[in-house]
């Protein structure tokens, strides 16, 4: 195995990028879906289970954690990958987002956030130094910098603010940091959609210097034609060199489109709450199993979908325990969708090999606009 966190470009198709990153505790393939394990578990699955979708790497929460059951008591129990018994990678974001968004009342100054926690009330500072102790206790293979994601839609004033205050935190997180053999810390580029604050974002998080660069701020309520304008230039400011990752996306159709535009990691809860919430993605679109047409519909979900759920229960039975309220319908209905996910990203990286990238796209567009299937 290896030593570094190393990271190898192995094609490229127009703008998408394939390779591997490789780490101590095993190789991520890129383009990249990172299931979301907020408390230390991918809600209604079992690690091993996650691991049988074809996911390389897993999420897990700082804010979250350093709450509840607190990464002092992680530590001392062995850590995160022991605690939750995922021997892969993981990844842990700072907390920045979760503290902005979750507490109304937070305070924010140059040396941090103070907060309240929203499951006791109790009172919680988080600097960048503190978010890489709370990671380095943890165990994270990949660790972020603290940064403030800056609201949407924010005029250009209040965006450089936030940008200026986010480039001060990556290098104190950066100092903070250290040397870590076998661990890599993430730069995140803020800037909101102002293309020349990314560019200034982007220059100066590359002059600290990081293992990989995040692009931040998006998907937070700015839409997807947004969204897409600001990756046509993001990604292409950061080095070649480095990971690049998409915080916080998202549908199929939002992957698609960040991979086409050379992201290389993405995450989102979203497959894992559509699951528990009775929406499942397939190659036709969505299936809201939660209506009445599939009362009597001894089909699968999707004939060709080879996990468990599609190969064992109709959609008849997938109906009647999402209606019963059984646990058994959070299980199959999210591992449905995280391989689903999960052979999506294979499919891009094997289009990416075979220089086939436009081809695979536009089928993908093609197939979901001609299927039968209810909308999102």
């Amino acid at each position: 195995m290896a030593q570094n966190f190393t990271f190898t470009l192995k094609g490229t198709d127009q703008g998408a990028r394939t390779g591997v990153i490789s780490t101590p505790r095993g190789n991520i393939r890129t383009p990249a879906f990172m299931p979301v394990g907020t408390a230390a578990t991918v809600k209604a699955m079992l690690p091993e289970n996650v691991r049988m979708t074809g996911a390389d790497i897993l999420l897990g929460n700082t804010y979250h954690l350093m709450l509840r059951p607190t990464a002092e008591r992680i530590a001392a129990l062995g850590g995160l990958h022991r605690f939750m018994n995922w021997q892969g990678p993981i990844l842990t974001d700072s907390g920045g987002f979760q503290v902005m968004s979750l507490n109304a009342l937070r305070k924010m100054s140059e040396e941090g956030v103070k907060f309240k926690s929203h499951i006791d009330g109790s009172a919680h500072f988080l600097s960048p130094e503190r978010s890489m102790e709370i990671q380095k206790l943890l165990g994270s293979d990949i660790v972020m910098c603290f940064d403030e994601c800056t609201p949407f839609p924010a005029d250009e004033k209040t965006a450089r603010t936030s940008m200026e205050l986010s480039m001060r935190w990556a290098a104190r997180s950066r100092a903070a940091f250290g040397k870590r053999q076998g661990y890599a810390l993430f730069g995140i580029q803020q800037g909101s959609v102002y293309q020349d604050q990314r560019l200034e974002s982007a220059q100066r998080l590359t002059e600290i210097g990081f293992d990989g660069y995040a692009v931040g701020g998006l998907a937070v309520g700015e839409g997807q034609e947004a969204m897409f304008k600001v990756l046509d230039y993001a990604p292409d400011m950061l080095p070649v060199d480095k990971p690049r990752y998409l915080m916080g996306v998202g549908k199929p159709g939002d992957i698609v489109g960040a991979v086409e535009r050379g992201i290389d990691m993405m995450d989102c809860v979203l497959p894992s709450r559509s699951g528990r919430t009775g929406q499942l993605f397939t190659r036709f679109g969505v299936v809201n199993i939660k209506n009445a047409r599939h009362m009597d519909d001894p089909r699968p979900l999707d004939e060709n979908c080879t996990c468990p759920t599609c190969q064992n229960y109709s959609r008849a039975y997938l109906h009647h325990v999402f209606k019963a309220q059984e646990i058994i319908s959070s299980m199959l209905l999210t591992w449905h969708n995280l391989h689903y996910y999960q052979e999506l990203m294979q499919g891009l990286r094997d289009a990416i090999v075979a220089q086939n990238l436009k081809t695979f796209v536009a089928q993908f567009h093609s197939v979901r606009a001609q299927g039968d299937i209810e909308p999102l």
